[in-house]
């Protein structure tokens, strides 16, 4: 998970802060200390946590503590500030031609998964309703115009392609009519990349963006790379004027260090992160969001924005209307179960709840395994539509031509059963988020 070992390091160091009427430099040196091993060993550059440090030593010193609050309480908050001054500040947005078409262009070096990032972003500007024309400017690395292809038509996208014996500048020139035609509002004009920079590399996209003068120059810098992607990123900036940047594979990345140092170095400003491989992982960078969830505080807008992008709204009343009047079954129950997937894993949701941060040991504690979700979908399946909406009529019979049916035991079946009984107990004793939490939970059908 992003930032995993950064956030657990960082956590454990303002725990650290003592200070009952003022914070000193003693009460200061031994929690500094621990956040700046933290930062080195998640491979952010070392100017920048330097600077980093030194600022919330500036600001903590000499602060009084508030008598309802803990130092670390209050230098949290300190934190919390520097850390997303640190992101970015604000979110950055993609800039939008006055007069159509808005023309981004993507680029950084081989492997980074600029094709793919191209995809990703056709669709997350569907969602915002935009009409995007994906452009197939690559034409050395074999497969990359197939590969476009595949994935307009996976998102729905016209893709513009002239073969690999054009070049790309005549492509990218070409595409802008088409676009026209097609009345497309967004063209994203993937181009190619090198194993390294080179001269080359860089006078043909300098050639592009001298042709189309695009809008956004969108650099893609796989997170993996760490702190060699700051000296990317300068260079690739230098040469082209970058508008922004897309940082791919964060999912996979637990130290993080690129997305903290890019902008301190270069200037350039993230606007999305890549956080899987689903065509639907591209997210939007929020600065303050993903400082808070850095620090354990979770993200609960993000968490709202997953919710509002995979659920329908009309089912969930639906649903709440026949929980209310007990009429909730395992029907609904698979269609619930369906929405969250859609969310993401589990990882990931528990991610973005407060008091969530130590995500793998909260998963373990639970017993929770990602698995079961496709294992209780196959029980609920093996059933017959009366057997889903009315789970009661379901005897010793029953259950062994169900689990016959969807290759488990008996006991599986019954598992389900026994906890999709007990999880409607507690969810008609819910009443609000806090007698939730105050009953820990809802003990899902797939938590052993």
């Amino acid at each position: 998970m992003a930032f995993e070992s950064l956030s657990e390091r960082l956590q454990n160091a303002i725990k650290m802060f003592r200070g009952t009427t003022k914070i000193t430099e003693e009460d200061l040196k031994a929690p500094l200390r621990e956040v700046r091993m933290a930062l080195l060993e998640a491979d952010v550059n070392f100017k920048v946590v330097k600077d980093f440090v030194g600022r919330i030593k500036e600001r903590a010193l000499g602060t009084a503590v508030d008598q309802n609050l803990s130092a670390s309480q209050q230098i949290i908050k300190i934190v919390d500030e520097e850390l997303t001054e640190l992101l970015g500040g604000t979110q950055a947005k993609l800039t939008v031609a006055a007069k159509p078409p808005t023309i981004i262009m993507l680029v950084g070096l081989q492997g980074a998964g600029k094709t793919t990032t191209a995809g990703k972003l056709a669709m997350q500007l569907k969602k915002h309703h935009k009409k995007p024309f994906l452009v197939a400017g690559d034409v050395y690395r074999p497969a990359a115009i197939t590969q476009l292809q595949v994935l307009g038509e996976q998102v729905k996208v016209p893709v513009f392609a002239l073969g690999d014996q054009v070049s790309p500048v005549e492509i990218a020139k070409q595409s802008l009519e088409r676009a026209a035609y097609l009345a497309c509002d967004t063209v994203i004009i993937d181009t190619a990349g090198r194993l390294h920079i080179d001269e080359a590399l860089m006078q043909e996209l300098k050639n592009i963006k001298e042709a189309v003068h695009p809008h956004e120059i969108l650099l893609t810098i796989d997170a993996m790379t760490g702190q060699d992607a700051v000296t990317v990123a300068d260079t690739f900036n230098k040469n082209l004027g970058v508008t922004g940047l897309i940082i791919t594979k964060l999912d996979g990345d637990a130290r993080g260090g690129a997305v903290l140092s890019v902008k301190e170095v270069t200037g350039c400003s993230v606007k999305y992160v890549g956080m899987g491989e689903k065509l639907d992982a591209l997210e939007p960078f929020y600065p303050d969001r993903m400082a808070s969830r850095i620090l354990g505080m979770g993200d609960i807008l993000s968490l709202i924005d997953k919710i509002k992008d995979t659920t329908d709204l009309a089912k969930a009343l639906e649903m709440e209307k026949k929980l209310r009047k007990d009429e909730f079954t395992l029907e609904q129950f698979l269609e619930q179960m369906q929405q969250i997937k859609k969310m993401g894993s589990l990882e990931t949701i528990l991610g973005l709840i407060p008091g969530m941060g130590n995500i793998s040991q909260k998963l373990k504690d639970a017993n929770v395994d990602e698995k079961e979700f496709d294992r209780v979908e196959a029980i609920i399946r093996s059933m017959t539509p009366k057997e889903r909406r009315r789970p009661e009529i379901i005897n010793g019979s029953r259950r062994q031509r169900i689990a016959a049916g969807c290759g488990m035991r008996v006991q599986d079946v019954n598992k389900l059963l026994k906890n999709f009984e007990d999880s409607k107990k507690m969810m008609k004793k819910m009443q609000g988020m806090s007698r939730f939490a105050s009953k820990g939970g809802v003990k899902l059908p797939f938590m052993h």
